[in-house]
């Protein structure tokens, strides 16, 4: 990946201090040595005793390091010794601990993190659920991100596909809501509502918002990205 003129890539480790996309677009991961948008890897933060946890939001203070993998690379890396190397050369004479169950906690992390933007999204009323309402606003063109739980039905989130896909006039593409690693359980625990089985965005920064968070997520999952709004999600079919 190309550096952006006159914005230097920045190490694999950080000391955690607060940085914009715009002053550190990329990050390098210490296991493959691959760079990368930031929002495209995840950061793992070292603690002051050594412990090494997920930072799905990237903010932790303290000392860190970049890793762009799915779950079965980072156990791979872990059972291998390969993350444990990697830190220690980045942080020698460090004490490090690497939990036994980092895969979970980073699952368990990004999946929150997740969950937690879109209660955001939904107490700021830029998020909406319910099939009809969801129509509606969808023929109309002001859905500007889609998605069903993991146990919508087939059919329900056809028709909500189709009616974005004509709000959007893409009739005859692929245009369609991404189905969520997250079934309707968790969606509603998210959002605090009984019963959420289809989402939709109508602003386009909060889909920004959301989607940067989803794509971790995915990526950690092995289900690659996810589209960033409406123009992308035409690659992104239901599953």
């Amino acid at each position: 990946m190309r550096n952006p003129h006159n914005e230097p890539l920045t190490d694999s480790f950080d000391d955690g201090a607060a940085r914009s996309s715009r002053s550190a677009p990329e990050r390098r991961c210490v296991l493959s040595g691959q760079t990368a948008q930031r929002e495209n890897l995840l950061r793992l933060a070292i603690g002051p005793d050594g412990i090494v946890l997920p930072d799905a939001h990237a903010k932790a203070p303290g000392r860190g390091a970049w890793i762009v993998c799915d779950r079965a690379m980072l156990e791979e890396a872990i059972a291998k010794g390969h993350l444990r190397g990697a830190l220690a050369r980045g942080f020698k004479g460090a004490p490090l601990t690497i939990p036994d169950d980092l895969p979970d906690r980073a699952e368990a992390a990004l999946t929150r993190a997740f969950a937690d933007r879109l209660g955001i999204e939904w107490r700021s009323g830029n998020l909406i659920a319910g099939s009809d309402r969801i129509a509606d606003k969808a023929r109309g063109g002001q859905v500007t991100w889609l998605a069903h739980a993991a146990d919508a039905s087939d059919d329900g989130a056809r028709k909500l596909d189709q009616a974005w896909r004509v709000g959007e006039d893409k009739e005859g593409t692929g245009l369609a809501g991404i189905r969520l690693p997250l079934d309707r359980a968790a969606l509603s625990v998210a959002l605090g509502r009984d019963n959420v089985v289809h989402l939709a965005l109508t602003d386009r920064a909060a889909t920004q918002r959301v989607s940067s968070l989803l794509a971790r997520l995915l990526r950690f999952l092995g289900r690659g990205g996810a589209p960033q709004d409406s123009e992308e999600a035409g690659a992104e079919s239901t599953a």
